[in-house]
């Protein structure tokens, strides 16, 4: 997303750590690309407070006081639908992965991450894609690992037994080499396979492709 060229945009912290917040925001607010940047101490605030003010994207904690981010996430988006929320992640917030997807979030940023991982979530995300940190979609996929290995079930569309077979090795992290090695075939065939399911899912990376497959139960965890 060129931010130089486009609108600049109106931001939502919602988090009940006020030194997280506003160190948050002191960084945001020397970025060209942010308009105004907006605080809320919890879920309920943010609900409460989202009807006045417009904003393009949400940075949303998922472990509050009052409203957690699971719910506000969803009572938001009730409200305004074409909302943008990424969570800031915490080590050990994976079990509720699933459920913010569900929810309808488009990213994920891990708390210690530097700033410009913030923002390049902020710049993919306002442009209309997914953002996933690529630390935390290490530790998803080993707690994905933890549960044992799906029986892969072939969704009423155009992908192939074969393709929901890589597509759960790509789940777990694998490379396209580790995946032909495990399956017996080559890698040229591998990396066939997953160009193909980038270009059906409409998914431009691994993680996109990942939250695509958790969220429209393509694989069973």
């Amino acid at each position: 997303m060129d931010t130089k060229s486009s609108q600049k945009l109106k931001i939502y912290i919602v988090d009940d750590h006020k030194l997280f917040r506003e160190g948050l925001k002191l960084l945001l607010s020397n970025q060209e690309f942010v308009r105004h940047i907006y605080e809320a101490s919890n879920g309920k605030e943010f609900i409460e407070n989202l009807s006045f003010v417009d904003c393009d994207i949400v940075l949303m904690d998922i472990e509050m006081p009052e409203m957690n981010g699971i719910e506000a996430t969803g009572a938001a988006l009730r409200v305004k639908p074409g909302l943008k929320v990424i969570v800031l992640s915490m080590y050990g917030d994976e079990q509720y992965y699933y459920k913010m997807v569900d929810a309808g979030v488009k990213g994920f940023v891990l708390k210690n991450s530097g700033i410009e991982k913030v923002i390049e979530a902020i710049h993919r995300v306002a442009a209309g894609e997914n953002y996933f940190s690529e630390e935390l979609l290490v530790n998803i996929l080993n707690h994905m690992r933890e549960g044992g290995k799906p029986e892969p079930e072939v969704p009423d569309n155009e992908i192939s037994g074969r393709e929901l077979e890589i597509l759960y090795h790509v789940c777990l992290g694998l490379s396209n080499q580790e995946i032909a090695d495990k399956l017996f075939i080559s890698k040229r065939t591998v990396d066939k396979h997953r160009a193909n399911l980038l270009s059906k899912t409409g998914c431009r990376n691994t993680a996109a492709l990942v939250m695509y497959a958790i969220k429209n139960k393509m694989i069973n965890i």
